[in-house]
C-alpha cells in the first residue's frame, strides 16, 4: 500500500511540475469555412511581465480543399493606452510540393501553429497592460474557401 502511495504521489507531482509557459490562446471559428477580406477577429489579452521573452503564433486550421501552399495575413497589434494600431504582414508557409501540408491532421482537417517571432529571437512587449491583435488574410481569393478556424497563441520562451 505504501509503494502505491509513493508511486501515485511522484507521477501526481510530475504532472504538476510540467508547464508549458502559456499565457494566451484562443481559436475562433470562421464563418462558413469562408474566410471573407473583413473579417478579422480580435484577440484580447494582459501583459503583466515586460521583462520575459515571449513567442507569438498564428494556428490556421482548414481542409484538404484549400487551394494554396501559404497564407498571406496581416496582423494588427494595439497597444496599452494607445489608439494606433501597427499592422506587420506575413506570409505564412502551409505546404510544400516535396512535402506536402506542414501541419498535424485528423482525417482531411489540418492544422498549423506558425511562429511569427523567430526562434533565436526574443520578442518584448514594450509596456504592461491589455494588448489587441487582429489577423486578417491577404489572400487575391475573397473569401478564402476551406478556412476553418484562426487562432494567436502567447506564450513565455522557455
Amino acid at each position: 500500500m505504501n509503494k502505491r502511495f509513493i508511486f501515485f504521489a511522484a507521477i501526481c507531482l510530475v504532472l504538476l511540475s510540467c508547464t508549458t509557459g502559456n499565457l494566451y490562446e484562443k481559436v475562433v471559428s470562421i464563418p462558413g469555412h469562408q474566410w471573407a477580406g473583413n473579417y478579422q477577429p480580435k484577440f484580447t489579452f494582459n501583459i503583466t511581465d515586460t521583462a520575459t521573452p515571449y513567442r507569438v503564433y498564428v494556428i490556421f486550421r482548414h481542409s484538404e480543399k484549400y487551394n494554396y501552399n501559404n497564407l498571406w495575413l496581416r496582423l494588427g497589434i494595439q497597444a496599452p493606452d494607445s489608439s494606433a494600431v501597427s499592422s506587420v504582414q506575413y506570409e505564412l508557409p502551409l505546404a510544400t510540393n516535396e512535402k506536402g501540408w506542414l501541419a498535424s491532421g485528423l482525417d482531411d482537417l489540418y492544422e498549423h501553429r506558425i511562429g511569427l517571432t523567430p526562434e533565436s529571437g526574443d520578442f518584448y512587449f514594450k509596456k504592461s497592460g491589455t494588448y489587441t491583435f487582429t489577423i486578417a488574410q491577404l489572400m487575391r481569393e475573397d473569401p478564402l474557401q476551406a478556412s476553418y478556424n484562426v487562432g494567436l497563441r502567447i506564450e513565455r520562451k522557455q
